[in-house]
């Protein structure tokens, strides 16, 4: 079967083409038919060496696909064979014409569902769905959406005010991205690439905004406590986007009697695992959320295109796409 190997760690040229032996399922395993593979942001930290893979290079790279399941392990029922699911590796493997995982990693697809759409959406928008359940929101509140025109930031925005947001204002990154969390729903846009972009929220609304949906952290994290609603304002962190997590300490939060909930780690995943069938049953109504097909391949040109932040949608590699 053809499979994208990486080599070693470094940059996109490091995701080779080769021929590899097609997997054979252990038990409680699966086999997938590869039909959609979403190239992840975290996939390019792991390329880069920032963060470790679970498996040293050389290995066939890749953490998620969406396609039919074609062979099962002892253990899984024969059922399944034939039945089209978006499913997570166990950290490798994904990046290949033919896919093992565990079965309890496999979410089935509905029937209305392409797998294109359903790769693009299960991991940014189950996540999305998961904060959205652990910010609580009673629909007065007003949030603050970080990099709310792609990725997880897109469905927070989409998904707001169905979980209780009164207003929603985003943050984004340059005109097109602006325009984008408009379209997507958001009340107010803010460029986050303009210098000091937070005072524009801590001096025009001090103290107005109730919840931050955190995905930059480092410094701004710290910079935004002042626009946050005195007594009740929290924040849920969730991601590095400015390479470093929230600098945010106990004796940040204590005078205003502020939060900061850390949605990240194994026990909190969980609870984007319930919610991944959730979010794969509301892609119809959501923004289509495919910007770029690509042959496998071509991965490193899709990894690529993902560091470049440029694309709106998701990226996803196709083993029957042609260059």
């Amino acid at each position: 079967m053809q499979a994208i190997v990486m080599t070693g760690t470094g940059g996109p040229e490091v995701l080779v083409p080769r021929e590899a032996p097609t997997p054979q399922p252990d038990t409680g395993e699966v086999l997938i038919r590869a039909a959609a593979i979403p190239v992840l942001f975290p996939e390019t930290l792991l390329r880069s060496g920032a963060f470790p893979m679970a498996a040293p290079p050389p290995v066939v790279f890749g953490h998620q696909v969406a396609g039919e399941i074609v062979e099962v392990g002892a253990g899984v029922p024969r059922d399944l064979v034939g039945r089209r699911v978006v499913a997570a590796t166990t950290g490798a493997g994904s990046y290949a014409e033919f896919v093992c995982a565990p079965a309890g990693n496999t979410t089935l697809i509905p029937d209305d569902v392409s797998a294109d759409d359903a790769a693009a959406t299960m991991m940014s928008g189950s996540i999305a769905l998961a904060l959205l359940h652990t910010a609580n929101l009673t629909g007065t509140e007003t949030v603050l959406v970080e990099a709310g025109a792609t990725g997880v930031g897109s469905y927070l925005v989409q998904l707001a005010r169905e979980f209780g947001a009164a207003q929603v204002i985003a943050t984004a990154g340059g005109s097109a991205k602006i325009e984008h969390a408009r379209t997507l729903g958001a009340d107010q846009v803010i460029d986050h690439r303009r210098e000091r972009w937070t005072e524009t929220l801590t001096a025009s609304a001090p103290g107005t905004i109730d919840v931050v949906f955190d995905s930059i952290g480092g410094t701004p994290a710290a910079d935004l406590l002042g626009a946050l609603t005195p007594g009740s304002g929290r924040m849920l962190s969730y991601g590095w986007l400015s390479g470093a997590p929230a600098q945010v300490s106990a004796a940040d939060l204590i005078p205003a009697g502020l939060t900061l909930t850390a949605c990240s780690g194994p026990a909190w995943q969980q609870r984007a695992t319930r919610a991944e069938a959730d979010i794969l049953a509301r892609i119809p109504a959501l923004a289509p959320p495919v910007e770029t097909i690509l042959p496998l391949e071509a991965a490193g040109r899709g990894h690529e295109l993902v560091e470049s932040r440029r694309p709106l949608g998701k990226v996803i590699l196709r083993p029957d796409a042609t260059a």
